[in-house]
């Protein structure tokens, strides 16, 4: 069975985590709370943080939730994010979404945002996702597709944040307009069709505090050791051409007319 091959391109960086911890499950999951029900076992792969996690915990009282992260450093977070609410139907797990270490037909939900556009094999993880929910559960998937993300006013520098984001994602063995393909990847994991119901749903940043906020944590992140040592190692950008991509977002944050808007592709799949 195949294990990550790919590299986390965000990383773990405070700039990261800052966007991470804002997630909720009305924010990023919307499109899954309707199907959830008090009784149900859920698994939520890529916890991070564990802010969708503990919303997910809440959202089933009388069932379980598990937060499942490849990265175990940040589990410590996602603890305590729990305990502060004090939810006592949550744990959480290091592990593999490509190989999880759980029997066939373990959960009624799982579920995945902003994982498999991470992952260097997204239809094998789908496939054990699949395996690991009961007959009649849900597979629930969102990711983004950043070929549509889209922003006003055209500050110069912007573009080419775009264009150095989605070549560092895919050398790094991402696929960055994940959203887009997610109904192919399901039916190829072996759902079949009538069982992939597809939506999309935006993030949109346009508020002087929202500008503020998306276009500093995108500043920050362009200049990380993580990000920006894989950008430059891997010849797709010089310091100086980060720095430049951080300025224009800083600058793009200080405009009253700015707008972001993040599209995202949602599936919830019926095994």
């Amino acid at each position: 069975m195949p294990h990550e091959s790919a590299v986390y391109t965000h990383g773990h960086h405070e700039s990261v985590l800052r966007s991470h911890t804002w997630r909720t499950a009305a924010n990023s999951a919307a499109y899954l709370l309707d199907s959830l029900k008090p009784h149900m076992k859920v698994l939520d792969i890529g916890c991070g943080p564990g802010t969708i996690t503990a919303d997910l915990a809440a959202l089933v009282p009388d069932g379980s939730v598990t937060g499942l992260e490849h990265a175990p450093d940040v589990l410590s977070q996602a603890r305590a994010v729990a305990a502060e609410r004090g939810l006592t139907n949550v744990h959480f797990a290091v592990g593999d979404v490509h190989h999880l270490d759980y029997p066939d037909d373990s959960f009624c939900v799982v579920h995945a945002h902003q994982v498999l556009q991470h992952v260097g094999d997204p239809v094998q993880a789908l496939r054990e996702m699949r395996r690991v929910t009961k007959p009649g559960g849900i597979v629930a998937v969102r990711d983004g597709d950043y070929a549509t993300m889209t922003w006003h006013p055209a500050v110069p520098g912007m573009d080419e944040w775009l264009d150095l984001y989605r070549r560092v994602a895919r050398a790094n063995g991402g696929e960055p307009d994940a959203g887009r393909r997610l109904r192919s990847w399901a039916l190829e994991a072996g759902f079949a069709p009538a069982d992939v119901t597809c939506t999309a749903s935006a993030w949109c940043y346009s508020t002087d505090e929202e500008r503020a906020w998306w276009s500093g944590l995108w500043a920050d992140r362009t200049l990380t050791p993580a990000y920006a040592r894989r950008a430059i190692e891997g010849g797709h950008a010089t310091q100086a051409e980060l720095e430049a991509i951080s300025a224009a977002w800083r600058e793009w944050g200080t405009r009253e007319d700015g707008w972001f808007g993040v599209l995202h592709g949602e599936i919830l799949c019926r095994v």
